[in-house]
Parts: structure tokens; C-alpha cells; sequence
């Protein structure tokens, strides 16, 4: 069989092989240490915390650190400070002429931007950790066994500690294992509770099963998940691909170029990070809901809280639309794709090299980008639907959201890195039908 020939193949580079073992080894530890409960708590006496996080978005940061939140682990705040000071960075990459310049040092100026962000991922966690503290001081009291300055001090630097290592995971997958590491990291969370959601669907629905269709719902859900999950793979996979005509050059005796090639520009250029970034600082107010006990505070964040509501979602699809052309704008660089072009002697037909294949290759991408942003909107907010639908909250994230796009992002992206070391050593890919497209084939992949 195919499979297990791939498997084989595999096997057979000691690269390819060492790298996934080194990935599976880095992610077994992140998945141990959220079960490590921080010290001076009771984790039986967490119950009235894990009943807040099966609703609402604390349940989608429960899923993202893959339980850890609802645990009270040492990882309980999971990569999203890392995230939220990756959106501050790179929109100060924008408007700031120091991270302007840092941008165009090639990698010391990377490695000074990478710093930067580690820095202000501290001081979000020492935000976000006295948000979680209160918040697990107002909803399971009793599990604190000795509360008071102590624990709390100790308590914020083990989760700020906690954050920088799941970090130091992530860059070493990306640098020792098959790369996309902090990716790898969420996904992981991700799959990891998918068992205990569709049990508890499967439960449910086997309660429900003398009123509410019961198991024949549960095939219609399967099957409306199968179709939502193959069109999300067309929406990361998607291009749009411009012909490019190279004229002929003579070097010597031989003859080079006179061909025509494409250039595959993404529908999705900016992959899942948009979802990403509007999840995070949809994810801000209630952080601070924490700190406040006054109705005004509580009113605004419980918009922020309701899952299903109107103002959610309708915020969430608009912050995605914006940070889709945000992140396509900052990825994809018209003038310098058409500089390479007119430096190899490319063109495209019908278009004048220079200013008038800019302003072409900006056109297509503003068009392209649109309805790309509208159905990352849509497959964001899916899941509010599955979940008025009657679906259990829990399943219901895999229905699209970020918890999809994640899931085929990176699947995507690891496999096409397994088959680029395939084929560079002339094994056969994964596909017979061709290579495999993940958000990084012409476009941007998360970290």
C-alpha cells in the first residue's frame, strides 16, 4: 500500500526520522506539564473552574492550551501572550520606523524583533497571570489551600516561567524538528480535546435520542463536518495563478528561458494568522474581566464572553476581514515580485513591465483577498451556528473557527514539509496527484 511504503521511506532518512521524533518528544512534554497543577492548589476542588470553561471563549482558551486553563496547570496561560505580543510587533513593524528599519537587517534585525517579542510576552503575562489568579480565586476558592501574598507571587511567576517554556518547545521544534513549532503546539492542544468533546456529543445525543433524532443527528452533524472540513481545505489551498513569460537568453551555446510559468498567488494569503489575531484580543477583555466587579466592567466583557452572540461575532468577522488584508499587505510585496520578474527577464502578457505590473499584481491581490477575508469570516463563525443548531459547545469549535483553520493549516504545512525532504532525496511524495499545497505554497504560515 502507499501508506506504508511512505512510512518506509520515512524511515529510511535518518533526518526526516530524527526530526519527527525530536517534534514528538518536545510535544509529549508540553502535553505532561499541562497536567502539572500549580503548587498550593487543590486539583479536586477545581470543578466550579472547569464548568466555566465549557462555555463561552474561556472555553476556546481552554482548548488552545489543550486543557491546561481549566487544569490550573503550569501552562495554564498557554501561547497566546506570545501571540498577542507577535500582533503588537508586527503592527508596530507598520508604524514604528525602528522595527521598520530592524525589518530590513535581514536576520539580526529578525533575531532583535524575535527579543523584543519574548520581552513583551512578559510583561502580558504579568498582566494575564494576576487575571487568572482572580479568576480562580472567584470561581473555586476552596481549591486555593493557603491563599494569600505568598501564593499569589509564586503562583505569576510559575505561569509567566510556564509561558516562556511552552516558547522555548515551540523554537525548538521549529528548529530541531519538522518546523511550525508553536503551530504544532496549539494543534496539539487542539486534537487533544477533541475525544472528550465528541463523547460528550455522543452522549447527548444518545440522551436526546426519544425527541431530538438522537443518532441520526449525530450522522447529519458528521456529514455537514466533513463538507465544512473539505471546503476549509479548498479555502487554505486556494490560488489564483498569474502566467509569467520568460524571454529567451543565450549564455554560451545554451539557450535559457522562452517558457511561460506561473505565479500562484493565495486567495488565503495570510493563512489562519487573521483568525489568530482577532481570537487574541477578543480574548482581552475577559482577561481583565478578572480584576472588576462592577456591572459596567461585567456587562462589556459578557459581550466579549457570549460565544453566540450577535456582537461577537459580528466584531470577530470584521477584525478578521481587516487583519486578513493587514497580513496580506505586510506578506506579499507587489514591487519586489515585480522587480524579480523584470531582473529575470520576465513579463506579464499583455502588461508593461515596471509601475503597470505593480499596480496589476495589487489589483488581483485586492480582489482575491476580498472574498478570501469574507469566507475566513464565515468558517470563523461557524461554530456559533453549530452550537444555535443544538450542538454541544465543545464539538461545535470544530465545526470552523480557529480551532478548523489550525488544524488543516498545519496538517497541511507538515506534511508538505515530510514531503519536501521525500522528494529532495527522490522518494515518492505523499500524493499521487501532486504536491502538497500548505499555507506557506505562496502565501504566510503561522510561526
Amino acid at each position: 500500500m502507499k501508506l506504508f511504503e511512505t512510512i518506509r521511506n520515512i524511515w529510511k532518512i535518518e533526518e526526516l526520522k530524527s526530526r519527527i521524533l525530536t517534534t514528538l518528544v518536545y510535544l509529549l512534554i508540553y502535553r505532561l506539564g499541562s497536567f502539572v497543577v500549580l503548587p498550593g492548589i487543590d486539583p479536586t476542588e477545581l470543578s466550579a473552574l472547569k464548568d466555566q470553561t465549557r462555555d463561552g471563549v474561556l472555553g476556546l482558551l481552554d482548548m488552545f492550551s489543550g486543557g491546561a486553563f481549566s487544569n490550573a496547570s503550569i501552562f495554564a496561560l498557554g501561547i497566546m501572550p506570545y501571540i498577542s505580543a507577535s500582533i503588537v510587533i508586527q503592527l508596530m513593524g507598520i508604524a514604528v520606523p525602528y522595527f521598520q528599519r530592524l525589518q530590513r537587517e535581514g536576520e539580526s534585525g529578525r533575531r532583535k524583533i524575535n527579543q523584543i517579542t519574548r520581552y513583551l510576552t512578559v510583561v502580558i503575562l504579568l498582566v494575564q497571570g494576576p487575571g487568572f489568579i482572580a479568576n480562580l480565586r472567584a470561581q473555586s476558592a476552596s481549591a486555593i489551600v493557603e491563599d494569600g501574598f505568598g501564593f499569589f507571587a509564586t503562583s505569576i511567576i510559575i505561569l509567566t516561567a510556564g509561558t516562556m517554556f511552552v516558547m522555548w518547545l515551540g523554537e525548538r521544534i521549529t528548529d530541531k524538528g519538522i518546523g511550525n513549532g508553536i503551530s504544532l503546539i496549539i494543534m496539539i492542544g487542539i486534537i487533544a480535546r477533541l475525544p472528550q468533546n465528541l463523547i460528550a456529543e455522543f452522549v447527548s445525543r444518545l440522551e436526546a435520542s426519544s425527541g431530538s433524532g438522537g443518532l441520526v443527528m449525530l450522522l447529519i452533524e458528521f456529514v455537514v463536518l466533513f463538507f465544512i472540513f473539505a471546503g476549509t481545505i479548498l479555502l487554505v489551498q486556494g490560488t489564483r495563478r498569474i502566467p509569467v513569460q520568460y524571454a529567451k537568453r543565450i549564455v554560451g551555446n545554451k539557450q535559457y528561458g522562452g517558457v511561460r510559468q506561473y505565479i500562484p498567488l493565495k486567495v488565503n494569503a495570510a493563512g489562519v494568522m487573521p483568525i489568530i489575531f482577532a481570537q487574541a484580543i477578543m480574548f482581552i477583555p475577559v482577561t481583565f474581566a478578572g480584576f472588576v466587579d462592577s456591572e459596567t466592567a461585567t456587562g462589556f466583557a459578557a459581550i466579549f464572553a457570549n460565544f453566540t452572540g450577535f456582537w461577537y461575532n459580528l466584531i470577530f468577522a470584521l477584525m478578521i476581514i481587516a487583519f486578513t488584508y493587514f497580513y496580506t499587505a505586510i506578506t506579499i510585496n507587489p514591487t519586489q515580485m515585480a522587480e524579480d520578474m523584470k531582473r529575470n527577464g520576465g513579463f506579464i502578457p499583455g502588461i508593461k513591465p515596471g509601475r503597470k505590473t505593480v499596480e496589476f499584481l495589487d489589483s488581483v491581490m485586492s480582489k482575491i483577498t476580498l472574498p478570501g477575508s469574507v469566507l475566513l469570516a464565515i468558517v470563523a463563525i461557524l461554530p456559533a451556528f453549530a452550537m444555535m443548531a443544538g450542538v454541544d459547545q465543545g464539538f461545535a469549535h470544530f465545526y470552523g473557527g480557529t480551532s478548523l483553520l489550525i488544524l488543516v493549516g498545519v496538517v497541511l504545512d507538515t506534511l508538505q514539509q515530510i514531503e519536501s525532504h521525500l522528494l529532495m532525496r527522490h522518494y515518492d511524495g505523499l500524493t499521487k496527484t501532486g504536491r502538497i499545497m500548505g499555507r506557506s505554497s505562496g502565501g504566510a504560515a503561522i510561526y
